[in-house]
């Protein structure tokens, strides 16, 4: 798809995983709510909210001027940073770190995605639920922060090749109770042809179709650019193929699945994703993990 995008500011009332875009600037959030207090755990993930930098929490340490956090990023990286108030991003939301009464202990065995590790894990029977995503890039991304917890759930992720003719293909799925279909889409912004395919797709099958997107015009987008080394994704006039625009516009090869895998390549953890990728995944693993 051509072009590029800025994410739109519709949001869902009460929605617990964030709106379908960014709908708000976490860093400029201070003042306008109580920033939450979350104890400090080993092998957090957090972002310190004034220089960017994301690392897992590996220990607290005093000092001459008080107490710190050491974070270590995803090159092994060490840096220390001081407990203020509202200093630090926790899935995106801004936080005050502080120390649990038993200091940081053991590392707790995390998956890629965040969530506790499950001992000697055994893949489970697929469900009949499914998660539809565009393409297999997205399926690819996907995989690699949530896999793990996708064999455990036995949910399978299937490239859908483009949404439209998503009405037909759930059609032919026939959900219902007990075989639910989640839906990841590309795009989705305000007035755009994939918002109409999916609010048709949800009313035509209510309560069994979940159809959600995030805004970028591609998957690649989703992946935050200082996890590649680079301050921001390029911008690609439109008309132009965007894929190769940004190979062009970073002095890469013209060859985008050699870029794919570089890309991929950096994603580690679910630190290294955007927030308005990330919560749309996680809000699809609920529904279709929801109904039996």
């Amino acid at each position: 798809m051509a072009g590029s995008v800025s994410p739109s500011d519709a949001s869902r009332a009460g929605d617990r995983y964030g709106s379908d875009v960014l709908a708000h600037d976490p860093r400029g959030s201070r003042g306008r709510h109580v920033v939450p207090v979350v104890d400090i755990e080993p092998e957090m993930v957090v972002e310190c909210a004034s220089s960017g930098w994301c690392g897992a929490v590996v220990s607290v340490e005093k000092g001459a001027t008080g107490w710190s956090v050491v974070l270590e990023d995803r090159h092994g990286r060490r840096r220390p940073f001081p407990l203020e108030p509202a200093a630090f991003l926790l899935d995106g939301e801004v936080v005050t770190l502080r120390r649990a009464a038993a200091g940081v202990q053991a590392p707790v065995a995390r998956t890629a995605s965040g969530s506790v590790a499950v001992p000697s894990p055994r893949a489970r029977v697929a469900r009949d639920s499914r998660i539809w995503v565009e393409g297999t890039q997205d399926a690819e991304l996907v995989e690699r922060v949530w896999g793990d917890d996708l064999r455990v759930e036995g949910v399978v992720v299937e490239p859908l090749g483009g949404v439209d003719d998503l009405q037909q293909r759930l059609a032919q799925f026939r959900p219902g109770p007990g075989r639910r279909v989640g839906v990841l889409v590309d795009h989705r912004v305000d007035g755009s042809k994939e918002s109409r395919i999916a609010d048709d797709a949800m009313a035509a099958f209510p309560g069994v179709a979940l159809v959600v997107g995030h805004p970028y015009v591609d998957v690649w987008q989703a992946i935050k650019p200082t996890s590649l080394g680079i301050d921001e994704w390029p911008s690609v006039p439109r008309g132009q193929p965007w894929k190769e625009g940004v190979c062009r516009r970073l002095g890469w090869p013209v060859d985008t699945g050699r870029a794919w895998r570089r890309i991929l390549s950096a994603v580690r953890t679910y630190a290294d994703l955007e927030p308005a990728f990330l919560g749309r995944v996680e809000e699809l693993i609920d529904f279709v993990t929801g109904d039996g």
